[in-house]
């Protein structure tokens, strides 16, 4: 028999999250460093245990129009079919067609960093993304659908008491269907999501940064792939004359 557990590999998952979280918190005095260090926690653990078809990295997000998002802490997006990735001394920006998921990194939840990450969330989902026809071998496919970009909030602790609860669920409510929050953790306490039938639900639990990696790949899982991309609609932008 082996030593192995899988029970133990799965809690050990959060706890590195959790503790490295905490450490930063407890340890790091100016906001903005503590900020940065928990943007760093979350992307190092989606770089690590995403599949590899996933890039997870701090991106602006602009679209063949010409329009940029917000700077979002955490995008994650495709790199096996987006042809284009702009990545300059760590300055990154992406294609909105190839972006699956984005994610606010922050210390603590409150109404504020929720209102907050309704606002970047809306910054990318209101870009434009193309979708072209699919050739194969007997013809072409219609253009894929647009699928729904996940917005999320990632923070160590909250800052009500209990840490998810109704406080929580009357500042998820205070959004638009473009500034939704789709799935987010609260690593001390647990994890929240909008269910399909409407509404959100809260999970407290033990375990939660894995919880929430789960669920995020189960629903990335469900997208499948990006739409393709017309490159052409941005190849435009090089006959414009620059300042």
């Amino acid at each position: 028999m082996s030593d192995w557990s899988l029970p133990k590999i799965l809690s050990g998952l959060h706890d590195d999250i959790q503790s490295k979280l905490a450490i930063s918190r407890a340890n790091l005095a100016h906001p903005g460093t503590k900020g940065n260090a928990s943007e760093a926690i979350w992307l190092r653990m989606l770089q690590t245990y995403l599949p590899v078809r996933y890039c997870t990295e701090s991106a602006h997000v602009v679209d063949s129009n010409g329009q940029f998002s917000d700077q979002i802490d955490v995008v994650i997006f495709d790199r096996q079919y987006t042809p284009f990735i702009f990545n300059f001394e760590g300055a990154m920006v992406v294609p909105a067609e190839s972006v699956y998921a984005v994610f606010e990194a922050k210390q603590a939840i409150n109404a504020e960093q929720v209102d907050y990450a309704h606002k970047k969330i809306r910054s990318v989902r209101e870009l434009h993304r193309t979708s072209l026809r699919i050739p194969h071998a007997g013809g072409t496919y219609d253009p894929k659908p647009l699928p729904h970009i996940l917005g999320g909030l990632l923070t160590f602790e909250s800052d009500w008491s209990p840490g998810l609860g109704d406080a929580l669920t009357r500042a998820l409510n205070q959004a638009t269907d473009t500034e939704r929050i789709d799935l987010g953790c609260v690593a001390a306490h647990g994890v929240f999501d909008y269910s399909k039938e409407g509404g959100f639900d809260l999970s407290p639990m033990a375990k939660p940064a894995t919880a929430f990696l789960f669920e995020l790949i189960a629903r990335l899982q469900q997208m499948a792939t990006v739409p393709m991309i017309d490159v052409r609609a941005y190849a435009k932008w090089l006959d414009v004359e620059l300042d």
